[in-house]
């Protein structure tokens, strides 16, 4: 006998094999859509009853069913049937249960293919703007540690070698501009998730008098699908929003590698807080930067979410394919993932000490100022490439033991004891004055350009 509880039993004699069952449900991890789901029912029972498919009873029948299900959902206590294959069927069923003549005409006009399409939308545009105020807040601690770090500064790094010296500010900087750059790619995606699907029914449209532009508006979308084809088929956004998830990991992990490395007695730059660190199971001594190597390493899992979908989407012809189920669980997992890790480390580094005694013994090695020195040659007129060889041979007899840098400088008949000068604690380090440099008053000029680009985002997040 047909199992009436599938929404497409009608076509079968009995009902799915228990190995299909298994693979083909959905509910497990679809079920956090349930509140897209109801909305996008809501919407579509009040288009129904406006274009004359359901009379004012039936629609009042619906949406007080559909604020029952969704209190029992939030509640926990919703008890799912043994053919609730998916949150869709699940919602249906039970609405038809507690209204069932009215509670049948819940789907007319409308397929799962445009439904799910609708909720996954839904769902991405909250989740999304949610993940960008999260950025947008780590950016914060990530200022306000800067404007704390005031004239402290570092060795910067090429090659993981100390290279030149720059303010703790200007380091930090730089992290806040690439997080800016992953909050404008999560608007831009927001922008094209903002598209309603719903109304494109299976793939054609259909033949009742509905309107799709009400019920995008009553969902608050932004625009409307212009073919149904692509409507019910395009998880594009999906795919963008998992690369802007994994460059953002990637932004993060790159945060993480350098409170590893900071965090090692080899550097010792910072001092781990103890609520955002771990010891070990059997040496006491020490104390671990979990969260920084967890944050670096769950840049690959976002990343092969990434990969894995786009493999799942390439072979696909129009429309939809039970290939597209695969869209949820990728992308459910890192949206979780990044939120995790977005917050474990705002407090990671809103409560690291900064050593900045040991960072400015670092960047204070006069070889570090090298640089400095064949712009001090190229200042007096002699080419770039002539002013390198110079001082590189000089930093080759320091190395070699004939002298200290400094006196060598300070010896040489084209530099001399005024270019000795640059090689003096934090004198290199001040000579970066070009617009975005690592000086003080570069700096300055920086920390204001980014204090008015947050208050950019926050507005774009209202």
């Amino acid at each position: 006998m047909t199992d009436r509880s599938q929404l497409w039993a009608g076509r079968f004699d009995g009902g799915p094999a228990e190995a299909l069952q298994a693979l083909n449900d959905s509910l497990p991890f679809d079920r956090r859509m349930f509140a897209q789901d109801i909305a996008g029912s809501r919407a579509h029972v009040t288009m129904l009853s406006e274009v004359g498919i359901l009379t004012d009873d039936e629609r009042n029948k619906i949406l007080g069913a559909l604020d029952e299900v969704e209190d029992e959902m939030a509640s926990g206590r919703f008890e799912p049937a043994s053919g609730d294959e998916d949150i869709h069927t699940a919602v249906e069923r039970r609405v038809t249960e507690i209204t069932p003549e009215a509670g049948g005409k819940i789907h007319t006009g409308r397929s799962r293919n445009d439904q799910v399409a609708t909720d996954l939308r839904l769902w991405t545009k909250r989740e999304l703007a949610e993940l960008a105020a999260l950025v947008v807040q780590f950016q914060e601690t990530l200022l306000r540690r800067a404007e704390e770090a005031g004239a402290a500064y570092l060795p910067a790094y090429t090659h993981l070698q100390q290279a030149q010296p720059v303010t703790l500010a200007h380091h930090l900087l730089a992290h806040c501009w690439a997080l800016a750059r992953d909050v404008e790619r999560l608007l831009q995606t927001l922008d094209r998730v903002d598209v309603s699907p719903l109304g494109a029914g299976a793939l054609a449209g259909s033949s009742l008098p509905l309107d799709p532009v009400r019920t995008a508006d009553l969902l608050g979308f932004g625009s409307v699908f212009d073919n149904s084809l692509d409507a019910v088929s395009d998880r594009d956004f999906v795919a963008e929003a998992l690369f802007d998830l994994s460059l953002l990991g990637v932004h993060l992990s790159r945060i993480g590698e350098e409170l590893i490395l900071w965090s090692s007695t080899e550097f010792g730059f910072v001092a781990l807080d103890d609520a955002f660190s771990t010891g070990s199971s059997m040496m006491p001594q020490k104390k671990n930067p979990d969260i920084a190597e967890l944050a670096r390493g769950k840049a690959g899992r976002l990343i092969g979410h990434l990969t894995g979908f786009l493999t799942t989407l390439k072979g696909l012809p129009l429309t939809y394919n039970k290939d597209l189920q695969e869209d949820k669980e990728p992308l459910f997992d890192s949206c979780d993932t990044i939120r995790l890790t977005l917050l474990a480390l705002d407090g990671m580094v809103g409560t690291v000490v900064f050593k900045t005694d040991v960072m400015a013994a670092q960047a204070d090695n006069p070889f570090a100022a090298a640089t400095d020195l064949a712009e001090f040659l190229v200042g007096k007129g002699m080419p770039f490439r002539d002013a390198h060889h110079v001082v590189g041979a000089l930093v080759r007899s320091a190395l070699a033991g004939e002298g200290s840098l400094p006196d060598l400088v300070a010896a040489d008949p084209q530099l001399g004891p005024e270019a000795a000068q640059l090689l003096e604690p934090g004198a290199s380090m001040a000579n970066r004055t070009t617009r975005g440099a690592g000086g003080p008053a570069a700096t300055a000029d920086e920390l204001d350009r980014f204090r008015a680009a947050l208050v950019a985002s926050k507005q774009s997040l209202r």
